[in-house]
Protein backbone atom coordinates (compact mmCIF):
# COMPACT_ATOMS: atom_id res chain seq x y z
CA UNK A 1 0.00 0.00 0.00
CA UNK A 2 2.42 2.21 0.52
CA UNK A 3 3.92 1.59 -2.58
CA UNK A 4 1.00 2.80 -4.39
CA UNK A 5 0.64 5.87 -2.51
CA UNK A 6 4.44 6.98 -2.91
CA UNK A 7 3.69 6.19 -6.62
CA UNK A 8 0.48 8.14 -6.79
CA UNK A 9 2.47 11.48 -5.06
CA UNK A 10 3.89 11.50 -8.71
CA UNK A 11 1.71 10.44 -10.74
CA UNK A 12 -1.44 12.08 -9.37
CA UNK A 13 -3.30 8.62 -10.16
CA UNK A 14 -4.15 6.00 -7.78
CA UNK A 15 -5.61 2.34 -8.61
CA UNK A 16 -6.86 0.00 -5.41
CA UNK A 17 -9.22 -1.99 -7.49
CA UNK A 18 -9.58 -5.75 -6.39
CA UNK A 19 -7.94 -5.37 -2.79
CA UNK A 20 -10.78 -6.51 -1.02
CA UNK A 21 -10.99 -3.32 1.14
CA UNK A 22 -13.63 -2.43 3.74
CA UNK A 23 -12.41 1.27 4.45
CA UNK A 24 -9.65 3.69 3.00
CA UNK A 25 -6.77 4.16 4.98
CA UNK A 26 -6.87 7.54 6.67
CA UNK A 27 -3.33 8.83 4.63
CA UNK A 28 -5.22 8.73 1.48
CA UNK A 29 -8.41 11.44 2.37
CA UNK A 30 -4.85 13.70 3.55
CA UNK A 31 -4.51 14.24 0.11
CA UNK A 32 -1.62 12.14 -0.09
CA UNK A 33 0.65 14.69 1.91
CA UNK A 34 4.10 12.86 2.86
CA UNK A 35 6.32 14.63 5.63
CA UNK A 36 8.58 11.43 4.81
CA UNK A 37 12.14 12.69 4.79
CA UNK A 38 12.78 10.77 1.63
CA UNK A 39 9.65 12.03 -0.13
CA UNK A 40 10.64 15.09 -2.74
CA UNK A 41 7.85 16.58 -1.74
CA UNK A 42 8.01 19.52 -4.28
CA UNK A 43 7.56 16.81 -7.16
CA UNK A 44 4.12 15.74 -5.61
CA UNK A 45 1.12 16.71 -7.53
CA UNK A 46 -2.59 16.05 -6.29
CA UNK A 47 -4.55 13.04 -6.90
CA UNK A 48 -6.74 13.70 -9.38
CA UNK A 49 -7.68 10.13 -10.61
CA UNK A 50 -8.78 7.45 -7.67
CA UNK A 51 -10.03 3.78 -8.77
CA UNK A 52 -11.57 2.03 -5.89
CA UNK A 53 -13.71 -0.56 -7.87
CA UNK A 54 -14.60 -4.20 -6.95
CA UNK A 55 -14.40 -3.57 -2.79
CA UNK A 56 -15.93 -4.21 0.12
CA UNK A 57 -16.42 -0.78 0.95
CA UNK A 58 -18.89 0.61 2.99
CA UNK A 59 -18.49 3.97 3.37
CA UNK A 60 -16.90 7.33 2.28
CA UNK A 61 -16.25 9.80 4.83
CA UNK A 62 -16.45 13.68 4.58
CA UNK A 63 -13.24 13.88 4.31
CA UNK A 64 -13.10 12.99 0.22
CA UNK A 65 -13.77 16.65 0.30
CA UNK A 66 -10.00 16.97 0.84
CA UNK A 67 -9.33 15.43 -2.66
CA UNK A 68 -10.47 18.66 -4.11
CA UNK A 69 -8.41 18.01 -7.15
CA UNK A 70 -10.34 14.76 -8.23
CA UNK A 71 -11.34 14.55 -11.73
CA UNK A 72 -11.98 10.57 -12.02
CA UNK A 73 -13.71 8.66 -9.41
CA UNK A 74 -14.75 5.35 -9.57
CA UNK A 75 -16.43 3.36 -6.63
CA UNK A 76 -18.48 0.94 -8.26
CA UNK A 77 -18.56 -2.89 -7.24
CA UNK A 78 -18.82 -1.86 -3.26
CA UNK A 79 -21.36 -2.12 -0.58
CA UNK A 80 -21.54 1.48 -0.54
CA UNK A 81 -25.21 2.78 1.00
CA UNK A 82 -24.53 6.54 0.73
CA UNK A 83 -22.33 9.29 -0.68
CA UNK A 84 -21.28 11.57 0.98
CA UNK A 85 -22.54 15.36 0.97
CA UNK A 86 -18.47 15.99 0.45
CA UNK A 87 -19.43 14.94 -3.50
CA UNK A 88 -20.20 18.40 -4.01
CA UNK A 89 -17.29 20.19 -2.87
CA UNK A 90 -15.14 18.37 -5.64
CA UNK A 91 -15.25 20.79 -7.93
CA UNK A 92 -13.13 19.88 -10.77
CA UNK A 93 -14.79 16.29 -10.71
CA UNK A 94 -15.68 14.85 -14.46
CA UNK A 95 -16.17 11.70 -14.09
CA UNK A 96 -18.30 9.83 -11.13
CA UNK A 97 -18.67 6.02 -11.36
CA UNK A 98 -20.90 3.77 -8.53
CA UNK A 99 -22.86 1.86 -9.92
CA UNK A 100 -23.48 -1.36 -8.66
CA UNK A 101 -23.35 -0.25 -5.12
CA UNK A 102 -27.03 -0.24 -2.36
CA UNK A 103 -27.40 3.98 -2.59
CA UNK A 104 -30.53 4.70 -1.90
CA UNK A 105 -30.15 7.99 -2.66
CA UNK A 106 -27.43 10.94 -4.46
CA UNK A 107 -27.11 14.12 -1.96
CA UNK A 108 -28.52 17.32 -3.68
CA UNK A 109 -25.15 18.39 -2.81
CA UNK A 110 -23.48 17.11 -6.18
CA UNK A 111 -25.08 19.57 -7.99
CA UNK A 112 -22.26 22.08 -6.70
CA UNK A 113 -19.99 19.37 -8.80
CA UNK A 114 -20.48 22.01 -11.62
CA UNK A 115 -17.51 19.89 -13.99
CA UNK A 116 -19.43 17.02 -14.09
CA UNK A 117 -19.64 15.29 -17.84
CA UNK A 118 -20.48 11.30 -16.44
CA UNK A 119 -22.57 9.62 -14.33
CA UNK A 120 -22.52 6.19 -13.56
CA UNK A 121 -25.24 5.31 -10.70
CA UNK A 122 -26.40 2.07 -12.57
CA UNK A 123 -27.76 -0.95 -10.41
CA UNK A 124 -28.38 0.69 -6.99
CA UNK A 125 -31.32 1.23 -4.66
CA UNK A 126 -32.31 4.66 -6.32
CA UNK A 127 -35.85 6.14 -5.84
CA UNK A 128 -34.90 9.47 -7.49
CA UNK A 129 -32.23 11.58 -8.95
CA UNK A 130 -31.65 14.59 -6.89
CA UNK A 131 -33.09 17.93 -8.52
CA UNK A 132 -29.72 19.93 -8.29
CA UNK A 133 -28.30 17.57 -11.31
CA UNK A 134 -29.96 19.66 -13.60
CA UNK A 135 -26.73 22.91 -12.29
CA UNK A 136 -24.36 20.20 -13.91
CA UNK A 137 -24.73 21.77 -17.31
CA UNK A 138 -21.87 19.71 -19.05
CA UNK A 139 -23.58 16.43 -17.93
CA UNK A 140 -23.35 14.49 -21.43
CA UNK A 141 -23.58 10.74 -20.31
CA UNK A 142 -25.71 9.54 -17.19
CA UNK A 143 -26.50 5.72 -16.25
CA UNK A 144 -29.26 5.25 -14.32
CA UNK A 145 -30.13 2.06 -15.15
CA UNK A 146 -31.77 -0.94 -13.07
CA UNK A 147 -33.06 1.38 -10.11
CA UNK A 148 -36.47 1.97 -8.70
CA UNK A 149 -36.53 5.66 -10.58
CA UNK A 150 -40.73 6.11 -10.94
CA UNK A 151 -39.67 9.78 -12.74
CA UNK A 152 -36.74 11.92 -13.52
CA UNK A 153 -36.31 15.66 -12.57
CA UNK A 154 -37.66 18.38 -14.51
CA UNK A 155 -34.40 20.18 -13.84
CA UNK A 156 -32.58 17.45 -15.77
CA UNK A 157 -33.92 19.17 -18.87
CA UNK A 158 -31.04 21.94 -18.23
CA UNK A 159 -28.37 19.39 -19.37
CA UNK A 160 -28.71 20.36 -22.87
CA UNK A 161 -25.18 18.74 -23.94
CA UNK A 162 -26.69 14.93 -22.78
CA UNK A 163 -25.66 12.69 -25.17
CA UNK A 164 -25.90 9.68 -24.00
CA UNK A 165 -29.27 8.53 -21.18
CA UNK A 166 -29.59 5.01 -19.98
CA UNK A 167 -32.32 4.51 -17.67
CA UNK A 168 -32.96 0.75 -18.47
CA UNK A 169 -35.23 -1.31 -15.61
CA UNK A 170 -36.76 1.16 -13.64
CA UNK A 171 -40.37 2.51 -13.24
CA UNK A 172 -40.55 5.70 -15.22
CA UNK A 173 -43.90 6.11 -16.91
CA UNK A 174 -43.29 8.65 -18.67
CA UNK A 175 -40.27 11.58 -20.66
CA UNK A 176 -41.35 15.24 -21.00
CA UNK A 177 -41.51 17.51 -23.64
CA UNK A 178 -39.20 19.95 -22.19
CA UNK A 179 -36.74 17.24 -21.72
CA UNK A 180 -36.80 16.12 -25.00
CA UNK A 181 -37.15 19.55 -26.62
CA UNK A 182 -33.78 20.41 -24.61
CA UNK A 183 -32.10 16.82 -25.21
CA UNK A 184 -31.20 17.81 -28.82
CA UNK A 185 -27.49 16.17 -28.87
CA UNK A 186 -28.47 12.81 -27.69
CA UNK A 187 -26.84 9.91 -29.94
CA UNK A 188 -28.66 7.38 -27.50
CA UNK A 189 -31.75 6.66 -25.38
CA UNK A 190 -32.26 3.63 -23.47
CA UNK A 191 -35.27 3.56 -21.54
CA UNK A 192 -36.04 -0.55 -22.10
CA UNK A 193 -37.83 -2.25 -19.09
CA UNK A 194 -39.34 0.74 -17.73
CA UNK A 195 -43.78 1.57 -17.91
CA UNK A 196 -43.45 3.93 -19.99
CA UNK A 197 -47.06 4.09 -22.26
CA UNK A 198 -46.36 7.00 -24.67
CA UNK A 199 -43.29 8.37 -26.55
CA UNK A 200 -43.76 12.66 -26.34
CA UNK A 201 -44.03 14.14 -30.43
CA UNK A 202 -41.36 15.79 -29.99
CA UNK A 203 -39.03 13.25 -29.86
CA UNK A 204 -39.15 14.00 -33.69
CA UNK A 205 -36.46 16.96 -32.46
CA UNK A 206 -33.63 14.29 -31.50
CA UNK A 207 -31.82 14.61 -34.94
CA UNK A 208 -29.08 13.26 -33.88
CA UNK A 209 -29.98 10.47 -32.12
CA UNK A 210 -28.32 6.94 -33.60
CA UNK A 211 -30.13 4.27 -30.90
CA UNK A 212 -33.06 4.22 -29.43
CA UNK A 213 -34.09 1.39 -27.09
CA UNK A 214 -37.85 1.08 -25.47
CA UNK A 215 -38.52 -2.54 -25.56
CA UNK A 216 -40.69 -3.60 -22.76
CA UNK A 217 -42.73 -0.91 -22.06
CA UNK A 218 -46.33 -0.46 -22.92
CA UNK A 219 -46.66 2.00 -25.20
CA UNK A 220 -49.43 2.01 -27.38
CA UNK A 221 -48.21 3.78 -30.61
CA UNK A 222 -45.48 5.79 -32.21
CA UNK A 223 -46.21 9.26 -33.21
CA UNK A 224 -45.38 10.21 -36.71
CA UNK A 225 -42.79 12.71 -35.46
CA UNK A 226 -40.14 10.30 -35.69
CA UNK A 227 -39.25 10.94 -38.99
CA UNK A 228 -37.56 13.78 -37.66
CA UNK A 229 -34.71 11.16 -36.22
CA UNK A 230 -33.04 10.96 -39.46
CA UNK A 231 -29.59 9.42 -38.03
CA UNK A 232 -31.73 6.59 -36.19
CA UNK A 233 -29.72 3.23 -36.82
CA UNK A 234 -30.95 1.02 -34.67
CA UNK A 235 -34.86 1.06 -33.04
CA UNK A 236 -35.75 -1.46 -30.40
CA UNK A 237 -39.88 -1.53 -29.67
CA UNK A 238 -40.29 -4.91 -28.93
CA UNK A 239 -42.58 -6.38 -26.20
CA UNK A 240 -44.90 -3.44 -26.51
CA UNK A 241 -48.56 -2.90 -27.37
CA UNK A 242 -48.48 -0.97 -30.83
CA UNK A 243 -51.07 -1.98 -32.81
CA UNK A 244 -50.41 0.02 -36.02
CA UNK A 245 -46.95 1.74 -37.32
CA UNK A 246 -46.72 5.29 -38.81
CA UNK A 247 -46.61 5.65 -42.55
CA UNK A 248 -43.65 8.33 -41.43
CA UNK A 249 -41.51 5.48 -40.06
CA UNK A 250 -40.31 4.93 -44.02
CA UNK A 251 -38.76 8.41 -43.84
CA UNK A 252 -35.91 6.84 -41.84
CA UNK A 253 -33.09 6.27 -44.23
CA UNK A 254 -30.26 5.35 -42.08
CA UNK A 255 -32.41 2.60 -40.13
CA UNK A 256 -30.78 -0.93 -40.34
CA UNK A 257 -32.24 -2.45 -37.24
CA UNK A 258 -35.84 -2.81 -36.12
CA UNK A 259 -37.11 -4.58 -33.57
CA UNK A 260 -41.22 -4.84 -32.98
CA UNK A 261 -41.55 -8.72 -31.70
CA UNK A 262 -44.06 -9.07 -29.20
CA UNK A 263 -46.69 -6.35 -30.04
CA UNK A 264 -49.93 -6.42 -31.40
CA UNK A 265 -49.40 -5.19 -35.24
CA UNK A 266 -52.00 -6.67 -37.67
CA UNK A 267 -50.41 -5.03 -40.80
CA UNK A 268 -46.71 -3.88 -42.01
CA UNK A 269 -47.13 -0.54 -44.02
CA UNK A 270 -46.07 -0.34 -47.40
CA UNK A 271 -44.37 3.16 -46.94
CA UNK A 272 -41.92 1.43 -44.08
CA UNK A 273 -40.79 -1.03 -47.39
CA UNK A 274 -38.93 1.48 -48.50
CA UNK A 275 -36.79 1.27 -45.21
CA UNK A 276 -33.45 -0.29 -45.88
CA UNK A 277 -33.14 -2.19 -42.93
CA UNK A 278 -30.53 -5.17 -42.54
CA UNK A 279 -32.75 -6.90 -39.46
CA UNK A 280 -36.34 -7.10 -39.21
CA UNK A 281 -38.46 -9.01 -36.02
CA UNK A 282 -42.07 -9.37 -36.61
CA UNK A 283 -41.89 -12.15 -34.64
CA UNK A 284 -45.40 -12.57 -32.03
CA UNK A 285 -47.51 -10.24 -33.37
CA UNK A 286 -50.88 -10.51 -35.15
CA UNK A 287 -50.21 -10.33 -38.73
CA UNK A 288 -52.26 -12.41 -41.00
CA UNK A 289 -50.22 -11.61 -44.26
CA UNK A 290 -47.26 -9.40 -45.38
CA UNK A 291 -46.89 -6.35 -48.06
CA UNK A 292 -45.27 -8.02 -51.84
CA UNK A 293 -43.23 -4.99 -51.18
CA UNK A 294 -40.97 -6.63 -48.16
CA UNK A 295 -39.57 -8.25 -51.63
CA UNK A 296 -37.66 -5.35 -52.39
CA UNK A 297 -36.08 -4.65 -48.99
CA UNK A 298 -33.01 -6.43 -50.66
CA UNK A 299 -30.91 -5.36 -47.71
CA UNK A 300 -32.31 -7.42 -45.61
CA UNK A 301 -30.10 -10.15 -44.02
CA UNK A 302 -32.76 -11.63 -41.15
CA UNK A 303 -36.43 -11.55 -41.19
CA UNK A 304 -37.94 -12.93 -38.12
CA UNK A 305 -42.04 -13.81 -38.57
CA UNK A 306 -42.58 -16.77 -36.35
CA UNK A 307 -45.54 -16.47 -33.81
CA UNK A 308 -48.22 -14.69 -36.39
CA UNK A 309 -51.31 -16.21 -38.10
CA UNK A 310 -50.19 -15.66 -41.21
CA UNK A 311 -51.84 -17.45 -43.78
CA UNK A 312 -50.97 -16.08 -47.62
CA UNK A 313 -47.64 -18.28 -46.65
CA UNK A 314 -46.12 -21.37 -46.18
CA UNK A 315 -44.80 -22.28 -42.75
CA UNK A 316 -41.82 -23.46 -44.83
CA UNK A 317 -41.58 -19.68 -46.12
CA UNK A 318 -41.77 -18.02 -42.91
CA UNK A 319 -39.59 -20.41 -41.17
CA UNK A 320 -37.00 -20.49 -43.77
CA UNK A 321 -34.14 -17.89 -44.89
CA UNK A 322 -34.91 -14.64 -45.36
CA UNK A 323 -33.29 -14.26 -49.19
CA UNK A 324 -36.15 -17.42 -50.42
CA UNK A 325 -38.88 -15.67 -48.54
CA UNK A 326 -38.12 -12.21 -50.44
CA UNK A 327 -37.37 -13.53 -53.35
CA UNK A 328 -40.76 -15.14 -53.18
CA UNK A 329 -42.61 -11.81 -52.49
CA UNK A 330 -40.81 -10.31 -55.24
CA UNK A 331 -42.52 -12.68 -57.56
CA UNK A 332 -45.68 -11.47 -56.18
CA UNK A 333 -44.85 -8.28 -57.54
CA UNK A 334 -46.30 -7.34 -61.11
CA UNK A 335 -43.48 -6.57 -63.74
CA UNK A 336 -44.12 -2.93 -64.06
CA UNK A 337 -44.56 -2.32 -59.89
CA UNK A 338 -41.26 -4.19 -59.73
CA UNK A 339 -39.43 -2.46 -62.92
CA UNK A 340 -41.25 1.03 -62.05
CA UNK A 341 -41.60 1.49 -65.90
CA UNK A 342 -45.33 1.17 -65.71
CA UNK A 343 -46.18 4.95 -65.87
CA UNK A 344 -47.93 5.55 -69.82
CA UNK A 345 -46.12 8.10 -71.86
CA UNK A 346 -48.68 10.62 -70.89
CA UNK A 347 -48.06 10.62 -67.38
CA UNK A 348 -44.46 10.34 -67.62
CA UNK A 349 -44.65 13.60 -69.11
CA UNK A 350 -47.11 14.99 -67.05
CA UNK A 351 -44.34 14.28 -64.60
CA UNK A 352 -41.44 15.44 -66.26
CA UNK A 353 -43.77 19.11 -66.45
CA UNK A 354 -44.63 18.96 -62.95
CA UNK A 355 -40.72 18.35 -61.78
CA UNK A 356 -39.80 21.31 -63.80
CA UNK A 357 -42.37 23.56 -62.35
CA UNK A 358 -41.90 22.37 -58.60
CA UNK A 359 -37.83 23.28 -59.31
CA UNK A 360 -38.70 26.70 -59.83
CA UNK A 361 -39.96 27.48 -56.07
CA UNK A 362 -38.18 24.45 -54.19
CA UNK A 363 -34.53 24.58 -56.35
CA UNK A 364 -34.94 20.43 -56.61
CA UNK A 365 -35.23 18.46 -59.39
CA UNK A 366 -36.98 15.18 -59.20
CA UNK A 367 -36.75 12.69 -62.00
CA UNK A 368 -36.12 9.49 -59.90
CA UNK A 369 -37.54 6.33 -61.53
CA UNK A 370 -39.03 7.78 -64.56
CA UNK A 371 -37.15 5.44 -67.31
CA UNK A 372 -35.37 8.06 -68.88
CA UNK A 373 -32.68 7.62 -71.38
CA UNK A 374 -31.64 11.32 -71.64
CA UNK A 375 -33.00 14.54 -69.34
CA UNK A 376 -35.27 16.60 -71.50
CA UNK A 377 -33.78 19.69 -72.06
CA UNK A 378 -37.37 21.17 -71.32
CA UNK A 379 -36.91 20.79 -67.47
CA UNK A 380 -33.86 23.09 -66.93
CA UNK A 381 -35.80 25.90 -65.98
CA UNK A 382 -33.29 27.47 -63.46
CA UNK A 383 -29.77 27.75 -62.88
CA UNK A 384 -30.33 27.96 -59.15
CA UNK A 385 -30.74 24.23 -57.97
CA UNK A 386 -29.19 22.93 -55.13
CA UNK A 387 -30.41 19.37 -55.72
CA UNK A 388 -31.00 16.84 -58.99
CA UNK A 389 -32.40 13.60 -58.15
CA UNK A 390 -32.17 11.69 -61.59
CA UNK A 391 -31.94 8.02 -59.85
CA UNK A 392 -33.07 4.92 -61.18
CA UNK A 393 -32.94 5.89 -64.65
CA UNK A 394 -31.23 4.38 -67.52
CA UNK A 395 -28.97 7.46 -68.31
CA UNK A 396 -25.28 7.03 -70.13
CA UNK A 397 -24.05 10.65 -70.33
CA UNK A 398 -24.93 13.75 -67.60
CA UNK A 399 -26.83 15.70 -69.53
CA UNK A 400 -24.60 19.24 -70.11
CA UNK A 401 -27.08 21.77 -68.69
CA UNK A 402 -25.84 20.04 -65.54
CA UNK A 403 -22.38 22.52 -65.84
CA UNK A 404 -24.14 25.69 -65.09
CA UNK A 405 -25.78 24.81 -61.86
CA UNK A 406 -22.88 26.23 -59.88
CA UNK A 407 -25.04 26.67 -56.76
CA UNK A 408 -25.93 23.00 -56.71
CA UNK A 409 -25.33 20.88 -53.57
CA UNK A 410 -26.83 17.14 -54.18
CA UNK A 411 -26.42 15.37 -57.11
CA UNK A 412 -27.98 11.85 -56.72
CA UNK A 413 -27.64 9.56 -60.09
CA UNK A 414 -27.78 6.47 -58.57
CA UNK A 415 -28.80 3.43 -60.50
CA UNK A 416 -28.06 4.56 -64.10
CA UNK A 417 -26.23 3.19 -66.94
CA UNK A 418 -23.28 5.46 -66.55
CA UNK A 419 -19.55 4.28 -67.91
CA UNK A 420 -17.55 7.15 -67.87
CA UNK A 421 -16.25 9.13 -65.01
CA UNK A 422 -18.29 12.42 -65.26
CA UNK A 423 -15.40 14.85 -64.08
CA UNK A 424 -16.18 17.78 -67.02
CA UNK A 425 -19.29 17.85 -64.86
CA UNK A 426 -18.59 17.86 -61.33
CA UNK A 427 -15.52 20.50 -61.89
CA UNK A 428 -18.23 22.58 -62.71
CA UNK A 429 -19.70 22.49 -59.87
CA UNK A 430 -18.02 23.99 -57.02
CA UNK A 431 -20.76 23.46 -53.63
CA UNK A 432 -21.20 19.78 -54.34
CA UNK A 433 -21.35 18.38 -51.08
CA UNK A 434 -23.31 15.36 -51.34
CA UNK A 435 -22.66 13.09 -54.68
CA UNK A 436 -24.09 9.76 -55.27
CA UNK A 437 -22.96 7.61 -58.00
CA UNK A 438 -23.68 3.79 -56.78
CA UNK A 439 -25.02 1.29 -58.98
CA UNK A 440 -23.22 2.23 -62.25
CA UNK A 441 -21.33 -0.01 -64.83
CA UNK A 442 -18.26 2.56 -64.18
CA UNK A 443 -15.55 1.36 -65.48
CA UNK A 444 -12.51 2.98 -63.77
CA UNK A 445 -12.73 6.40 -61.48
CA UNK A 446 -9.48 8.03 -62.97
CA UNK A 447 -6.80 8.24 -59.91
CA UNK A 448 -7.40 11.92 -59.53
CA UNK A 449 -10.68 11.93 -60.15
CA UNK A 450 -11.58 13.16 -56.55
CA UNK A 451 -9.90 16.09 -56.75
CA UNK A 452 -11.99 18.69 -57.86
CA UNK A 453 -14.88 17.44 -55.64
CA UNK A 454 -13.37 20.12 -52.74
CA UNK A 455 -16.73 20.74 -50.92
CA UNK A 456 -17.85 16.99 -50.50
CA UNK A 457 -19.08 15.64 -47.69
CA UNK A 458 -20.83 12.72 -48.74
CA UNK A 459 -19.93 10.40 -51.73
CA UNK A 460 -21.54 7.07 -52.60
CA UNK A 461 -19.82 5.06 -55.07
CA UNK A 462 -21.38 1.37 -54.17
CA UNK A 463 -22.21 -0.92 -56.84
CA UNK A 464 -19.17 0.20 -58.92
CA UNK A 465 -17.24 -3.07 -59.35
CA UNK A 466 -13.54 -2.79 -59.69
CA UNK A 467 -13.45 0.71 -60.58
CA UNK A 468 -11.03 2.02 -58.19
CA UNK A 469 -7.28 2.23 -60.04
CA UNK A 470 -4.68 1.04 -57.83
CA UNK A 471 -3.19 4.78 -57.93
CA UNK A 472 -6.74 5.77 -56.72
CA UNK A 473 -6.38 7.88 -52.97
CA UNK A 474 -9.23 9.06 -50.75
CA UNK A 475 -6.20 10.99 -49.24
CA UNK A 476 -7.35 14.70 -51.75
CA UNK A 477 -11.13 14.50 -49.96
CA UNK A 478 -10.19 15.08 -46.46
CA UNK A 479 -13.43 16.97 -45.68
CA UNK A 480 -15.14 13.72 -46.28
CA UNK A 481 -17.47 12.85 -43.28
CA UNK A 482 -20.16 9.61 -45.11
CA UNK A 483 -18.69 7.41 -47.74
CA UNK A 484 -20.23 4.30 -49.12
CA UNK A 485 -18.46 1.40 -51.13
CA UNK A 486 -20.97 -1.35 -50.77
CA UNK A 487 -20.46 -4.17 -53.49
CA UNK A 488 -16.92 -2.70 -54.96
CA UNK A 489 -14.96 -6.41 -54.45
CA UNK A 490 -12.78 -4.56 -52.17
CA UNK A 491 -9.84 -6.70 -50.89
CA UNK A 492 -8.13 -4.14 -49.19
CA UNK A 493 -8.70 -0.79 -47.59
CA UNK A 494 -7.96 1.69 -50.71
CA UNK A 495 -5.08 4.21 -49.48
CA UNK A 496 -5.85 7.20 -47.85
CA UNK A 497 -9.11 5.89 -46.49
CA UNK A 498 -7.91 5.83 -42.71
CA UNK A 499 -6.89 9.21 -42.94
CA UNK A 500 -10.22 10.89 -43.02
CA UNK A 501 -10.49 12.32 -39.53
CA UNK A 502 -13.93 14.07 -40.14
CA UNK A 503 -15.28 10.73 -41.58
CA UNK A 504 -18.83 9.68 -39.46
CA UNK A 505 -20.26 6.72 -41.47
CA UNK A 506 -18.08 4.54 -43.63
CA UNK A 507 -19.78 1.25 -45.42
CA UNK A 508 -17.48 -1.44 -46.40
CA UNK A 509 -20.55 -3.91 -46.72
CA UNK A 510 -20.29 -6.94 -49.24
CA UNK A 511 -16.75 -6.88 -50.16
CA UNK A 512 -13.84 -9.00 -49.97
CA UNK A 513 -12.07 -7.82 -47.00
CA UNK A 514 -10.01 -10.53 -45.11
CA UNK A 515 -9.18 -8.21 -42.20
CA UNK A 516 -9.03 -4.20 -41.00
CA UNK A 517 -6.10 -2.71 -40.44
CA UNK A 518 -5.25 -1.56 -36.82
CA UNK A 519 -4.73 1.91 -38.18
CA UNK A 520 -8.67 2.03 -38.30
CA UNK A 521 -8.08 3.37 -35.32
CA UNK A 522 -6.96 6.83 -36.85
CA UNK A 523 -10.72 7.46 -37.55
CA UNK A 524 -11.17 9.39 -34.49
CA UNK A 525 -14.89 11.05 -35.87
CA UNK A 526 -16.98 7.44 -37.10
CA UNK A 527 -20.05 6.99 -35.99
CA UNK A 528 -21.26 4.33 -38.12
CA UNK A 529 -18.87 1.53 -39.67
CA UNK A 530 -20.41 -1.38 -41.50
CA UNK A 531 -18.24 -4.27 -42.36
CA UNK A 532 -20.93 -7.00 -42.89
CA UNK A 533 -20.44 -9.76 -45.75
CA UNK A 534 -17.21 -9.80 -45.92
CA UNK A 535 -14.23 -12.48 -45.15
CA UNK A 536 -12.91 -10.95 -41.86
CA UNK A 537 -11.97 -13.54 -39.42
CA UNK A 538 -10.50 -11.22 -36.67
CA UNK A 539 -10.68 -7.61 -35.63
CA UNK A 540 -7.64 -5.66 -34.33
CA UNK A 541 -7.52 -4.36 -30.93
CA UNK A 542 -7.01 -1.02 -31.98
CA UNK A 543 -10.56 -0.92 -32.84
CA UNK A 544 -11.46 -0.78 -29.14
CA UNK A 545 -10.29 2.58 -28.77
CA UNK A 546 -12.97 4.21 -31.58
CA UNK A 547 -14.96 3.45 -28.32
CA UNK A 548 -15.72 7.20 -27.70
CA UNK A 549 -17.36 7.91 -31.17
CA UNK A 550 -18.45 4.44 -32.51
CA UNK A 551 -22.24 4.09 -31.94
CA UNK A 552 -22.76 1.37 -34.47
CA UNK A 553 -20.73 -1.50 -35.48
CA UNK A 554 -21.96 -3.74 -38.21
CA UNK A 555 -20.39 -7.39 -38.13
CA UNK A 556 -23.01 -9.51 -39.85
CA UNK A 557 -21.98 -12.77 -42.50
CA UNK A 558 -18.10 -12.77 -41.41
CA UNK A 559 -16.33 -16.04 -40.18
CA UNK A 560 -15.27 -14.18 -37.09
CA UNK A 561 -13.46 -16.50 -34.65
CA UNK A 562 -11.89 -14.31 -32.03
CA UNK A 563 -14.95 -13.29 -30.91
CA UNK A 564 -17.20 -15.14 -28.67
CA UNK A 565 -20.73 -14.98 -30.27
CA UNK A 566 -22.46 -14.07 -26.76
CA UNK A 567 -20.53 -11.36 -27.39
CA UNK A 568 -21.38 -10.03 -30.54
CA UNK A 569 -24.92 -10.26 -30.01
CA UNK A 570 -24.48 -8.01 -26.99
CA UNK A 571 -23.69 -5.19 -29.79
CA UNK A 572 -21.29 -2.40 -30.43
CA UNK A 573 -20.44 -1.44 -27.19
CA UNK A 574 -19.72 -5.12 -25.87
CA UNK A 575 -17.58 -5.53 -28.94
CA UNK A 576 -15.40 -2.59 -28.43
CA UNK A 577 -15.19 -3.02 -24.79
CA UNK A 578 -13.79 -6.41 -25.57
CA UNK A 579 -11.29 -5.55 -27.98
CA UNK A 580 -10.07 -2.53 -26.29
CA UNK A 581 -9.26 -4.45 -22.85
CA UNK A 582 -7.24 -6.64 -24.90
CA UNK A 583 -4.93 -3.74 -25.99
CA UNK A 584 -1.43 -4.56 -24.08
CA UNK A 585 -0.82 -2.01 -21.33
CA UNK A 586 0.86 1.08 -22.13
Amino acid sequence: MDRLLKSARSSGSLNLSNRSLKELPDELYGSLESNAEDDKWWEAVDLQKLILAHNNLEILKEDLKNLNMLTVLNVSHNKLCSLPAAVGELTLLKALDVSFNMISSIPEEIGSATSLVKLDCSNNQLRKLPCSLGSCLDLSELKASNNCLAELPDELANCSKLIKLDVEGNKLTSFTESMLISWTSLTELNAAKNQVTCIPHSIGLLTKLIRLDLHQNKISSIPSSIMGCCLLAEFYMGTNLLSTLPAEIGALSRLGTLDLHANQLKEFPVEACRLQLSALDLSNNTLSGLPAEIGTMTTLRKLLLTGNPIRTLRSSLVSGPTPMLLKYLRSRLSADEESGLGTSKTMKDDQIARAARLSLSSKELTLSGLGLTTVPPSVWETEELVKVDISRNSIEVLPSELSTCSSLQTLIISGNKIKEWPGAVLSALPNLSCLKLDNNPLSQIPSNGLECLTTIRILDLSGNKSSLPESFSFSSVPQLEELYLRRMQLSELPPGLLTLQRLKILDLSQNNLVSVPQEIKGLISIIELDVSDNNITALPPEMGLLEPSLQVLKLDGNPLRSIRRTILDRGTKAILKYLKDKLPDQ
